[in-house]
């Protein structure tokens, strides 16, 4: 079991946070890592959604499975929610001898706020075996900003562009997210 974890940065401007919505359809590109040439490209997932398993099926539930060629069993991608991210960290963290790797080494997955304009922060977690992300694609729906002023933006948020920006009517301020940029790191 290898744990990704999705870092996103972006320059806020008038935004308190930047968070990863749970309940919508994302988009990555995965590989086989044990293979150059087999991959599967922008495939689509709903985190709150588990497949549905045979009886028997001796794998977790999990919220997507490829089977690469001359592979027996499914390889599996499962979406690590708050709790779960947490005590998949603190395992790393023993193996690791309880040490953080300086420059680089990412934490548990939360939502980006003002003072992190500019900086990776992980926003997903995920557990993965026989299979490695290596690519997000925004969607359009991905994401909640909440300004400064407290304006809450949830639907229309599109950072496939890159850019996204709006008007809070209630403070008198624009609000938006430039620059996006995203990144998979292995933990």
């Amino acid at each position: 079991m290898v744990l990704f974890v999705l870092c996103i940065k972006a320059e806020l401007d008038g935004v308190e946070s930047l968070s990863l919505l749970k309940n919508t359809n994302l988009c990555f590109s995965v590989r086989n890592p044990l293979s150059d040439y087999e991959t599967r490209e922008k495939i689509v997932f709903n985190p709150s959604e588990t497949l549905e398993q045979d009886e028997g099926d001796r794998e977790p539930p999990h919220h997507f499975a490829v089977r690469w060629e001359g592979q027996k069993k499914f390889s599996t991608l499962i979406v690590l929610d708050e709790d779960g991210a947490k005590s998949a960290f603190k395992k790393k963290m023993k193996k690791k001898g309880g040490k953080k790797k300086g420059g680089g080494e990412v934490d548990v997955p939360r939502d980006m706020t003002e003072d992190e304009s500019g900086e990776y922060v992980p926003v997903l977690a995920m557990e993965c075996r026989g299979i490695e992300p290596y690519e997000f694609y925004p969607l359009g729906n991905d994401f909640k900003v909440v300004s400064s002023g407290g304006a809450v933006f949830e639907e229309d948020v599109d950072l496939s562009e890159g850019d996204w920006g709006d008007y809070d009517e209630e403070n008198d301020e624009a609000v938006g997210v430039n620059e996006f940029e995203s990144k998979i790191v292995a933990v």
